[in-house]
């Protein structure tokens, strides 16, 4: 009864189904994987963030920016020093604090190392304004402040729009910097702890891919997927198997069905008709034959008597 698992097209079927189920299992698990990876950095990051918020954090001693970079998220949000003096001021808009829409206030601050360092001196309430602006400070100054990584447009609340009017930027990044001033740029940005000139500080943000943001309930969501798509193989080989061991029973015990007999008979009936047309076919060709040798014989009689008659007349 279960011969039919030995030929090639269930060959075909079982190998199909030992290698998706595993593999289906191998994705699932990644996904998942991915998705507590995502957790531990957000358990992290949000642990991180209180230390900093802690008393003590204040009082921890600030070091050089050279020495926390490149940004990671080991060092996005510990205390950073430089010195230099502050350039080009810049505007940053639509940015909210407080629930506020607002702008920030951002200078370049030209360190000894010869590198510019965006450095958020502070937020103010409405539309960007460089009249409201307030100057920064002149000659050399050490500026003390939260390292932040660069920002990526259209992440974290930083607009994608484009087409902003002179002395304004939308990201605080390198790269929204390297057509704005001619020298090089940290790929990094300080946030002063206390505001400027009475403007608000702004707060540090999370390192980024540290929260549980959409791509991690993607992951979640891929994980049930796979897991499903699994269930879904073994399903349907059963069912395959099911119809097929039923069909083989079905075989053995003659209970197949038979063909119908109105299809059987008009086959016989075809199958009769024509021989009995050409029969029909080859009497009536001989008859015509028949038809044409008593005429060619009358013709032939009727020339050999006149024949005869012609002495009798002499």
């Amino acid at each position: 009864m279960y011969r039919f698992l030995l030929t090639p097209r269930w060959w075909g079927i079982n190998v199909f189904v030992l290698l998706a189920i595993p593999f289906c299992i191998f994705m699932g698990s990644w996904q998942l994987g991915r998705f507590e990876d995502r957790v531990e950095a957000h358990d992290a990051a949000q642990a991180q963030a209180d230390r900093q918020a802690a008393p003590s954090r204040s009082q921890a001693k600030a070091r050089p920016l050279d020495s926390l970079l490149p940004v990671d998220q080991e060092t996005s949000g510990e205390r950073a020093s430089a010195k230099g003096r502050y350039g080009k001021q810049l505007l940053v808009p639509d940015r909210e604090l407080d629930d506020k829409s607002g702008y920030y206030v951002l200078t370049l601050l030209h360190t000894d190392s010869g590198k510019d360092l965006p450095v958020v001196r502070g937020w103010l309430p409405g539309n960007a304004s460089a009249a409201k602006a307030p100057s920064a400070p002149s000659g050399e100054v050490t500026v003390t402040g939260v390292l932040q990584a660069s920002e990526s447009p259209g992440s974290n609340g930083v607009s994608s729009a484009g087409g902003l009017p002179n002395g304004q930027l939308g990201a605080i990044s390198a790269a929204s910097l390297v057509n704005v001033v001619r020298g090089d740029v940290y790929d990094a940005w300080v946030t002063l702890e206390k505001g400027d000139s009475g403007m608000k500080a702004v707060p540090a943000a999370a390192p980024a891919n540290t929260g549980l943001d959409l791509k991690a309930f993607q992951n979640l969501g891929y994980t049930g997927e796979w897991f499903v798509f699994a269930g879904f193989v073994v399903f349907m080989w059963f069912r395959l198997f099911r119809r097929e061991r039923e069909f083989a029973r079905d075989a053995a015990l003659g209970l197949l069905p038979e063909e119908p007999a109105g299809a059987t008979e008009a086959a016989g009936t075809a199958a009769t008709a024509e021989p009995a047309g050409t029969a029909a076919a080859t009497e009536a060709a001989g008859t015509a034959a028949t038809t044409e040798a008593a005429q060619t014989e009358a013709a032939g009689a009727g020339t050999a008597e006149p024949a005869a008659e012609a002495p009798r007349g002499a």
